[in-house]
């Protein structure tokens, strides 16, 4: 299938730039290096335990890229694409893995409608519906081709994908070291790098708070399959807590102005497309 920018007016250019969109990272991350192969690589050749917060960073731009980007969209999914095809690892049973295996390369964007699904069901007014899951799965299938991932990977419609997304979660996934040693790095944030150690106290002073409050939102968000795997405790008492959080965060969010509600690449585009058709609406107006 053809590889094409994602267009304004798509659900992805919509909600995707949004700044509730971190909120569900972290479970996405989290279940993207519980697959054995994602896992091995990522825990060989990833920075996040001492660059987390640059990692993370530069990981939203590339994402923002992927919708907004226009033609620079193709582009990034070429640049990742080379930049990954060196990595390999080995795996604790001595399985040597790639990153661009395609299965595994697959699974990396198949959890981003689950992170969508969830940020919508906790962190916005309303949960989708199910016609909007399935917009939005539609047009995830389109950016997969943007990055490459191989047509056989990529389920023809919303229910073969939720049945693919739970025979992974079911039969594939495992509590892999990389994904305990993420969790440890959401609670416990690693200063940036150059960050004089005589001030690493006053680090972990500033970061203790937004650690735990990452911690939380990423342990609650994963599906209950997963934190069952990874032995993470999860009660009714801190489910309350995150959907009273959550619905603050609904409320709040869309009362802010677009430059605060969306991330920076994100209300950029948003702009210059009403730009173009400001543009658009006074050259159909001109004098003739």
């Amino acid at each position: 299938m053809t590889r094409r920018p994602i267009e304004p007016g798509s659900r992805l250019w919509a909600e995707t730039g949004l700044v509730t969109f971190s909120l569900t990272t972290g479970a996405a991350f989290a279940l993207q290096v519980m697959h054995p192969a994602v896992g091995a690589v990522v825990g060989e050749h990833s920075v996040f335990r001492t660059d987390a917060i640059g990692r993370a960073r530069r990981s939203i731009a590339s994402v923002m890229t992927w919708v907004y980007g226009g033609e620079a969209a193709l582009a990034e999914g070429d640049r990742l694409r080379a930049m990954h095809a060196p990595l390999r690892a080995t795996g604790p049973d001595g399985v040597t893995h790639s990153a661009l295996a395609s299965g595994p390369w697959a699974w990396i964007i198949l959890t981003a409608p689950y992170a969508y699904e969830t940020s919508a069901r906790y962190f916005s007014r309303r949960p989708p519906r199910p016609d909007e899951a399935a917009a939005f799965y539609a047009e995830v299938r389109q950016l997969m081709r943007n990055l490459h991932v191989a047509e056989k990977e990529i389920p023809p419609t919303y229910e073969s994908y939720r049945a693919r997304f739970d025979d992974v979660l079911a039969h594939t996934l495992v509590a892999h070291p990389t994904a305990y040693e993420f969790l440890r790095a959401t609670r416990r944030i690693p200063p940036p790098p150059g960050w004089p150690g005589v001030l690493r106290p006053v680090w972990r002073a500033l970061a203790y708070l937004p650690g735990r409050l990452q911690h939380f939102v990423t342990v609650g968000t994963l599906p209950p399959r997963a934190r069952e795997i990874l032995g993470l405790t999860w009660t009714d008492a801190d489910e309350r807590r995150l959907r009273r959080l959550g619905r603050v965060v609904g409320r709040v969010v869309p009362l802010l102005p677009e430059r605060l509600r969306y991330f920076p690449i994100a209300y950029e585009a948003r702009r210059v497309e009403r730009a173009r058709h400001a543009l658009d609406r006074a050259l159909a107006r001109r004098p003739r």
